[in-house]
């Protein structure tokens, strides 16, 4: 293979990168046009995502009511509970909150903007080794993502996390061609600022920066592990900053740390939002979010005692059918872990195939392909590396930590494939712009682009029906692609090739565009969480969270507010899916006894004993008395309570028989 310059003046553009007016590069006005088609997309059918994310919704209301509900991300507005991630995230949702009100649009605000404003910091970085075109095409790619459109829509905070580490890139980035130490400590607080937004999945990025700094910056070796050492320490202080603070202030002065096993933030770190994630949870999981309402039982909840896989969030959290259409296959199930209709079981080919890969891989297989291209394009040479091999180690180091990680990890949500866009949008940048540079190469080049897209758009279409059943849908890429890459080998011009390239390119980002397309604009109705769109089964989108035309719901808060004016709680109820609604609707206290999903020791029979002698808790509302796994809590309700039948489903038998059934049935109960 003949050696080629690989530095990024090489791939520079002279239109894209000559100055035009005002000093504005052609360049930077195509990626304002990518921003403006990102901001629509992220708006278009907006008033679908309802209330987000039920959970962090009532969170952020709950977090508006006090100076310590905001401080600690308390999940209800009585401070019995934090959400089971850290704050900073929250805080600014928070922010727009305050400003905004509390609702849907609000509380995603902030991910929308991040969304957006990924696209010039992307364009940015990548630019920086690869040129002008490859930075345009990874902010094209980067909008059609689906996963991006389908997590940025919603109040989860990955798409805050994806930007604060997209800033940190360009601090390390810096720090690598300046060799100055004030570069890497910003991006080192920037990475432990990622960590209070999502705890270890910000930790992702860590291999391929420091790798980055280590081997490609210019200072002396004692130097670089110097300086790395201190960036170490610094992204570990600012990363435990919060939860040193939260883990010493005494038990009685803060809210239960949620989803924690002792009740400390450094637990929570290591177990539900660390080794949980990689190893599976033994905990009780995830019982299923209310769809209509407070005082309606949950549909479909499941009788063996296995959760649906999905917490609260948009539309409800129902739990998956997964019912393919015919002619095309079911995601492939494995195993008893409830996330398996997410994510699929862990495997090599796990984000190759469903239910995973309709999430951001439509281009893998050519990032990955261009990415070895690129890598033996010219030789390695740490004295004096090339720009190509700097951004190799940079957003290829990215890629493949998320590679390994996701394909074995057991516990996660399908909406963190999205810590993947960044790099995969920035090597099919990368390898695009090599592809297309044809002034060296031309015919192996054109040979090796051919078979890379031939090898994605095959990919895309077995992907597809994976979900779907065959359609006209496949005939334009296919269509396009046949006869762009026919004329394609056959040309000698120069010119001609370099359009029937990009030609070429287009054919297989029509399958992914369509894709996002229908993630916006109907979603994945089977999971309230962020997720692409489900295909043929998936239906249409289910209406907006609604609170006002349930009459049986209407009734049960009207009874409930009337009837603890001097109470400090609303009412007691097992876990965050049950009480989110309550909270939302009122902005009354919630107790959530047992937490997020019903297994946090939040408070015992004792507890609740006190609090209702005390007269701050009289009501306690079960939708699912048959769940509960502390049979001191049910004693005391049997034998200190009684059953408000309004708004109860009283069984046929004596209470300790209920059957299965009747256990799940929406209960009230008035102690006093």
């Amino acid at each position: 293979m003949k050696k080629e310059n690989t530095s990024s003046q090489s791939r520079s553009h002279p239109w894209l990168d000559r100055k035009l007016f005002w000093k504005i590069s052609p360049a930077w006005l195509i990626v304002s046009l990518l921003m403006g088609v990102s901001l629509m997309l992220h708006l278009v059918n907006i008033g679908a995502i309802g209330d987000g994310n039920l959970y962090y919704t009532a969170a952020v209301k709950s977090m508006l009511q006090s100076w310590g509900n905001f401080f600690f991300a308390a999940a209800e507005p009585g401070g019995s509970v934090t959400v089971d991630k850290p704050p900073l995230g929250l805080w600014i949702e928070a922010i727009f909150a305050f400003i905004f009100g509390v609702n849907g649009f609000a509380v995603s605000l902030p991910n929308i903007l991040a969304g957006v404003f990924s696209i010039p910091v992307l364009f940015h970085l990548v630019k920086k080794y690869f040129g002008s075109l490859a930075g345009i095409t990874s902010g094209a790619i980067y909008i059609i993502t689906p996963i991006i459109l389908a997590t940025d829509r919603n109040n989860t905070i990955d798409g805050m996390l994806v930007f604060t580490l997209l800033l940190a890139a360009w601090a390390f980035i810096k720090a690598t061609d300046t060799g100055k130490l004030r570069y890497l400590l910003i991006g080192s607080v920037l990475v432990g600022l990622g960590f209070n937004i999502k705890m270890l999945q910000a930790y992702l990025v860590l291999p391929a920066f420091l790798l980055l700094f280590l081997l490609a910056s210019k200072i002396g070796w004692g130097k670089r592990i110097l300086y790395i050492s201190i960036a170490l320490l610094v992204i570990l202080l600012v990363s435990l900053s919060w939860a040193v603070i939260v883990d010493l202030t005494p038990a009685e002065d803060r809210p239960y740390v949620g989803s924690s096993e002792n009740n400390t933030v450094m637990e929570l770190i290591m177990g539900h939002n660390g080794l949980a994630r990689l190893f599976g949870k033994n905990r009780s999981g995830y019982p299923p979010q209310n769809t209509d309402g407070p005082g309606q039982p949950p549909a479909n909840f499941p009788q063996n005692g296995l959760p649906p896989q999905n917490p609260p969030g948009l539309n409800g959290g129902q739990p998956p059918i997964n019912q393919p259409p015919q002619g095309a296959r079911p995601p492939q199930q494995a195993g008893g872990n409830p996330f398996n209709k997410e994510t699929g079981s862990p495997g090599i080919f796990r984000l190759f195939q469903a239910p995973l890969g309709k999430e951001m891989s439509w281009l893998l297989p050519f990032a990955l392909f261009g990415m070895v291209m690129l890598a033996f394009s010219a030789p390695m040479s740490l004295k004096n590396m090339s720009s190509t091999h700097k951004g190799i180690i940079l957003w290829g180091g990215w890629m493949l930590t998320c590679l390994i990680f996701f394909s074995m990890a057991d516990f996660f949500h399908a909406y963190y494939m999205i810590m993947l866009a960044p790099p995969l949008s920035a090597l099919v940048g990368a390898g695009l712009s090599w592809f297309t540079d044809l002034e060296i190469g031309v015919q192996w080049k054109k040979g090796a682009l051919v078979f890379a897209l031939l090898l994605t758009l095959i990919f895309q279409v077995y992907l597809a029906l994976e979900f779907i059943s065959f359609t006209a849908l496949f005939f334009l890429p296919i269509g396009i692609f046949i006869i762009c890459a026919v004329v394609l080998l056959f040309t000698k011009k120069l010119r001609t090739s370099q359009m029937l390239s990009v030609l070429l390119f287009i054919s297989v980002l029509l399958i992914p565009l369509w894709w996002t397309v229908q993630t916006v604009l109907i979603g994945n109705p089977h999971t309230g969480l962020p997720s692409a769109y489900a295909g043929e089964s998936g239906g249409k989108m289910r209406p907006p969270n609604d609170n006002q035309g349930n009459p049986r719901q209407n009734a049960l808060l009207d009874f409930l507010m009337v009837n603890t004016e001097n109470s400090k709680y609303l009412v007691a109820v097992p876990n965050a899916n049950t009480g989110a609604p309550f909270i939302l609707a009122t902005g009354r206290p919630v107790l959530y006894m047992g937490g997020f999903t019903g297994s946090d020791p939040v408070i015992d029979a004792d507890g609740l004993r006190e609090l209702v002698e005390a007269g701050d808790l009289r009501y306690i509302y079960y939708q699912n008395i048959g769940q509960e796994k502390d049979q001191m809590v049910k004693g005391w309700l049997r034998s200190s309570c009684q059953v408000i039948e309004e708004f109860s489903v009283r069984p046929e038998t004596n209470q300790d028989q209920r059957g299965p059934q009747d256990q799940n049935a929406p209960v009230l109960f008035e102690c006093d």
